[in-house]
């Protein structure tokens, strides 16, 4: 089984959501691929980081955000969490279902922190969901230049950390540690 069948199997119709889920997904993964070739020294598995960055976004069918034809019933907050659990219900052969299901959970922002959750009143559970892999950092990185509301844009490093900046200097940080690492 590869990226697609798993987006076949939980976005059914072609409709808005699945086009946004896949353009948003593409840019990741292509984004995240660039790192891998320009960064052998990282040492990523480019087969990993493609499926991974096809998947992080899984779980936004799940949510509530009507601008970008979602229409579940989760908090947009949430979809990392929902998409690890609906790749960690999955039972394929030819994937490590668990490290895609943390690259899912642990994408969201620049990571968030149990303090973040907490301090933020985040609909989460109280723990980290901060990227720990070499992969799960260069994913959540490259998803920080792609927006599913405006999908012909790519951000520039000033716009991304401005996105970041209003949810606390924690995650400013992370993602400026990224941008020494990965530019």
């Amino acid at each position: 089984m590869d990226y697609q069948s798993v987006i076949n199997h939980f976005y059914k119709e072609d409709d808005a959501l699945r086009h946004i889920l896949l353009v948003h997904s593409r840019q990741v993964a292509d984004r995240a691929l660039l790192i891998c070739r320009n960064h052998p020294e990282l040492g990523l598995d480019p087969n990993f980081v493609e499926t991974a960055a096809m998947l992080h976004d899984i779980g936004i069918i799940q949510c509530d955000a009507p601008s970008i034809h979602c229409h579940g019933t989760q908090p947009y907050i949430c979809h990392g969490r929902l998409g690890a659990e609906m790749l960690r219900g999955l039972q394929v052969s030819g994937f490590d279902v668990e490290a895609l299901a943390r690259v899912c959970e642990r994408h969201t922002g620049a990571g968030l922190s149990e303090k973040e959750i907490v301090g933020q009143g985040l609909p989460l559970p109280p723990q980290d969901f901060l990227p720990e892999t070499m992969a799960e950092q260069v994913i959540c990185y490259a998803d920080k230049f792609y927006s599913k509301t405006k999908l012909s844009q790519e951000k520039t490093i000033a716009q991304a950390e401005r996105s970041l900046a209003k949810f606390g200097e924690e995650g400013l940080s992370r993602f400026r540690r990224w941008v020494q690492l990965f530019e």
